[in-house]
């Protein structure tokens, strides 16, 4: 395009803008939807336990099949499409929810949903690197990040909105079309404008073996850790409920105070990031370890606390763990990088969210002591990845 090659960064600007309002309208709709999918399940007759496996394996799917779509996307440079069907499925499954009359019927369209979301997002990544090389990996995905998580914060709003006034489920799924068909529409107005956003990376960092270098295997060993360590937020809230520290209507609030920690969190990291490198991400993770002492075992203002160093770790994760995986990786294997880091990231999530919900029926301290040691266990990885590692 004539002006990509006029202003480079601005046209790259442009794009990760584009893809960000996609994510934000994106959040809105299925981070809305989440907010109440566990007391719409109990509505419709599942059991506790049907509603654990059911988020549960939709997270497993969900990270998963990032391996196989990644794999495909290289392998086919089918990039756009992949990631335009994987956000079809993953936000026209939402409101599809309203018309769920039986609790099967609306586990099967969460899973489904998780699905879409693991079809487009190590394709959407890959291109939004792209983009990044001009303006800096750091911020460029810490402006992504930012702008996704304003939707995550949005949508829990908007849904405790139509719940007040309309009193019903099926009306706030209902509602959550709207910022759906947008999504789409801006996706596609993206797909126009940069029909190949690969040419917005003039070169990439080359890679000589028929792998990935090991450097990437040593950072992938530290994000896992991290993921192991890190509480999800549905035990967090179930906590505050048991304990009565919070209320049913200051849950939700809460989770979109640590939705906007993250936010901010993203763009300070992201910008420092391109600055010092992973030393920043090292810092981040050892602030962000400390979250569970302060979650599981204060009161209140200890809460506040505990949610903000919750939401500066989502917000190193999503933004800056994905910046320097592509410094790490060549443009052609990116996608099927991103595809293997965030399987292995969401299947060691689900295995420490399962050990961890176990323990809190146990032993508190045993579920703190394992938060915070298996996350400062992943230091010493990510101090290993600062230098280039020459792969075998």
């Amino acid at each position: 395009m004539p002006d990509n090659e006029i202003n480079p960064k601005k046209t790259a600007f442009r794009f990760i803008i584009l893809l960000g309002i996609v994510s934000l309208l994106a959040d809105v709709t299925y981070e809305g939807a989440r907010s109440i999918t566990g007391p719409y399940l109990a509505i419709l007759g599942a059991t506790g336990t049907a509603v654990g496996i059911i988020a549960g394996l939709g997270e497993l799917v969900g990270y998963a099949l990032r391996l196989v779509s990644g794999y495909i996307a290289d392998r086919t440079g089918r990039y756009w499409l992949i990631t335009i069907l994987g956000y079809v499925v993953n936000l026209l499954a939402v409101p599809l929810l309203a018309l769920a009359g039986r609790w099967e019927i609306a586990a099967a369209l969460m899973i489904t949903e998780r699905i879409g979301k693991a079809i487009r997002t190590p394709s959407r990544d890959a291109m939004l690197s792209h983009a990044t090389k001009d303006i800096g990996r750091g911020w460029g995905f810490g402006l992504h990040e930012a702008m996704d998580q304003i939707g995550a914060m949005l949508g829990p709003l908007i849904v405790a909105v139509v719940l007040y006034v309309k009193g019903g489920y099926k009306a706030s799924f209902g509602i959550l079309l709207i910022p759906a068909l947008l999504a789409i529409t801006v996706l596609l107005i993206a797909r126009h404008l940069y029909p190949r956003p690969k040419d917005l990376e003039k070169s990439s960092v080359p890679l000589k073996t028929k792998g990935f270098p090991l450097v990437f295997w040593i950072y992938l060993c530290a994000a896992s850790l991290v993921a192991a360590g890190y509480v999800d937020f549905p035990l967090m809230a179930y906590h505050f409920k048991k304990e009565t520290i919070a209320s049913d209507g200051w849950i939700p609030v809460l989770y979109a105070i640590a939705m906007g920690i993250d936010a901010i969190a993203a763009l300070l990291f992201g910008r420092l990031f391109d600055r010092k490198g992973i030393p920043v991400l090292v810092v981040a993770v050892l602030l962000s370890s400390f979250f569970a002492p302060f979650v599981f075992w204060g009161g209140s203002y200890a809460v506040i606390a505990g949610i903000t160093l919750w939401g500066i770790g989502m917000g190193a994760q999503e933004s800056i763990m994905r910046a320097a995986i592509a410094n790490m990786i060549s443009a052609d294997k990116r996608a099927s990088a991103y595809g293997v880091f965030n399987a292995s990231f969401g299947l060691f999530w689900f295995l420490g969210s399962a050990l961890m919900g176990l323990l809190y029926d146990i032993s508190m301290p045993a579920l703190i002591v394992f938060s915070v040691a298996v996350q400062l266990a992943s230091l010493p990885f990510f101090i290993m990845a600062r230098t280039p590692v020459k792969a075998k």
